[in-house]
C-alpha cells in the first residue's frame, strides 16, 4: 500500500436533477451538504454501473438518462488531510412524476431534493431579488476585488471576466461554473474561505447568500447546471424531465426553470413546433386553472433524427417578466 501522503481515492459523484412545480431540484445527501457519491470499487462492472449503484444505495431513487460530466483531480480540492480524492462526476435526469413516491426511504433520510437555486441564488434571473443581488452586491464586490489586483494586467483580466460573466444585458446562462469560479477566487463563498482557512472575522467581505456544500461538490453542481443549460439548446434532453403527457406551458416552465430565464411564449411554442419533436395526444389537461389545455407527448420516432441544433432559446425582452 502506498504511503498515506500518496494515497488516492476515486469517487463517483452524481448530479441527479428533476423538475417539479416549475423548479429544478437536485438530489443531495448529508442533509443538503453533498451530492450522492461513493468510491469506485473492483466490484463495479463499469463507472456508470458503480455510479448508479451508489446513487440508488444512498437515495433509494432510480435514475434514468446519464452522461459523464468531468473528472475533478486538482490538488487542494479538499480541506482535510486524507487521501487525495479524484471525483468522476455524472449528470443524470429523472422525471419527478415517474417516481412512485416523492419521499425517500427511512434508511436514506439523510438524502433529499433541494432547489438548485438554493445553492446558486444569483443564477435565477426570473427573480427580481436575484437581479438586484447581481447588480447591487456581486458586481460591486467583484469590482473591488479586481481593483485590488497586484498588477494592471491581472486587474484587466479580472475586469474582462466580470464583464463576461455578470453583465445582465448580455447574460449567458451557460456560464454557471465561470461565475462560481470568480466568486470563489474573490473569497465571496464559504468554500473558498474554508479551503484557505479564512475566518469571516478576518476583515473580509461578507459571504454571498446560498447554501454551501462539503469538499467541492458545489463546483461539481455548477458544472452539471452549465451542462444541462447548454444541452437543452441542441439535444431534446428536456423531455427526460417531463411526464409522458404534458402541456406546452409545462414544457416552457421546465425550460425556464433550467435556464433561470423567462422565455417568450409565442416564440418558444413556434420553436418547439418547428422541430417536430412533439405531437398532440388528443386529450386535454384536467384540473388546471383556466381553459383546458392540449396535452402533448414526445415523438420517440424522431428523437434521434432531429436535434435542436444551434438553437438559442427565445428569452423574453425583460428578465423580470414574461408574455
Amino acid at each position: 500500500m502506498p504511503p498515506a501522503s500518496h494515497a488516492v481515492q476515486v469517487e463517483l459523484v452524481a448530479v441527479l436533477a428533476s423538475v417539479a412545480n416549475g423548479q429544478v431540484r437536485v438530489m443531495t445527501t448529508r442533509h443538503g451538504q453533498s451530492l450522492p457519491c461513493g468510491p469506485f470499487t473492483t466490484t463495479h462492472l463499469s463507472l456508470q454501473a458503480g455510479m448508479r449503484a451508489w446513487v440508488e444505495s444512498e437515495t433509494h431513487h432510480p435514475i434514468g438518462y446519464i452522461e459523464q460530466l468531468y473528472t475533478f483531480a486538482d490538488p487542494g480540492r479538499q480541506a482535510d488531510t486524507g487521501p487525495r480524492r479524484i471525483s468522476i462526476s455524472y449528470l443524470s435526469l429523472t422525471c419527478a412524476q415517474k417516481n412512485t413516491h416523492d419521499t425517500l426511504n427511512a434508511a436514506a433520510e439523510h438524502a433529499g431534493w433541494r432547489n438548485w437555486y438554493d445553492f446558486f441564488p444569483w443564477e435565477d434571473l426570473r427573480s427580481e431579488w436575484a437581479v438586484e443581488l447581481v447588480r447591487e452586491s456581486i458586481v460591486p464586490r467583484l469590482s473591488q476585488w479586481a481593483s485590488q489586483a497586484q498588477s494592471s494586467d491581472v486587474a484587466r483580466q479580472r475586469w474582462q471576466r466580470i464583464e463576461s460573466c455578470f453583465a445582465l444585458h448580455e447574460w449567458n446562462e451557460d456560464l454557471v461554473l465561470q461565475r462560481y469560479e470568480l466568486l470563489y477566487e474573490a473569497a465571496l463563498v464559504e468554500e473558498a474561505r474554508r479551503a484557505c482557512a479564512i475566518a469571516a472575522t478576518d476583515g473580509g467581505q461578507a459571504l454571498l447568500p446560498g447554501l454551501t456544500m462539503l469538499l467541492d461538490h458545489r463546483r461539481i453542481l455548477a458544472t452539471g447546471m452549465a451542462r444541462l443549460r447548454a444541452k437543452i439548446k441542441y439535444r431534446p434532453v428536456v423531455f427526460e424531465l417531463m411526464p409522458t403527457q404534458f402541456t406546452l406551458l409545462q414544457l416552457q416552465q421546465a425550460a425556464e426553470a433550467i435556464t433561470g430565464r423567462w422565455l417568450h411564449k409565442q416564440n418558444f411554442r413556434r420553436l418547439i413546433e418547428q422541430q417536430h419533436l412533439i405531437e398532440e395526444t388528443g386529450h386535454l389537461a384536467v384540473g388546471l386553472a383556466g381553459r383546458p389545455a392540449k396535452l402533448f407527448r414526445f415523438r420517440n420516432d424522431v428523437a434521434y433524427e432531429r436535434a435542436i441544433a444551434g438553437t438559442k432559446l427565445p428569452t423574453a425582452a425583460s428578465s423580470g417578466g414574461q408574455d
